[in-house]
């Protein structure tokens, strides 16, 4: 097992230090990227103002963002369901009329 390892990250400007596994440092990377990124177009828009506040609407767009994605993935997933079951259906039918006709 790794040992947690002190990462630097850089969002609005403001220096962070994080402990991290060096297993997670990309992952934590890219998502530290991707908060600065949220939080710098929320700034931009000037309809928010304060670190905190910006953060908060940060978060919570990106809490959005997961529980849709999560919501598609499961509609995804259920309608790829539903297809594997048609399709099976359809196999075992060939199948029954293939041993009707070998009789």
């Amino acid at each position: 097992m790794s040992s947690a390892k002190a990462v630097s990250i850089r969002i609005l400007d403001k220096e962070y230090r994080v402990a991290c596994s060096p297993d997670e440092q990309e992952a934590l990377l890219a998502s530290a990227n991707y908060l600065g990124k949220k939080m710098k177009e929320i700034r931009d828009s000037g309809k928010v103002i304060g670190t905190d506040r910006i953060a908060v609407m940060a978060a919570l767009n990106i809490a959005h963002e997961l529980i849709k994605s999560q919501s598609e993935s499961v509609s995804q997933g259920d309608a790829m369901s539903n297809r594997i079951r048609t399709l099976q259906s359809k196999i075992d039918a060939a199948l029954h009329d293939t041993k009707q006709m070998d009789l």
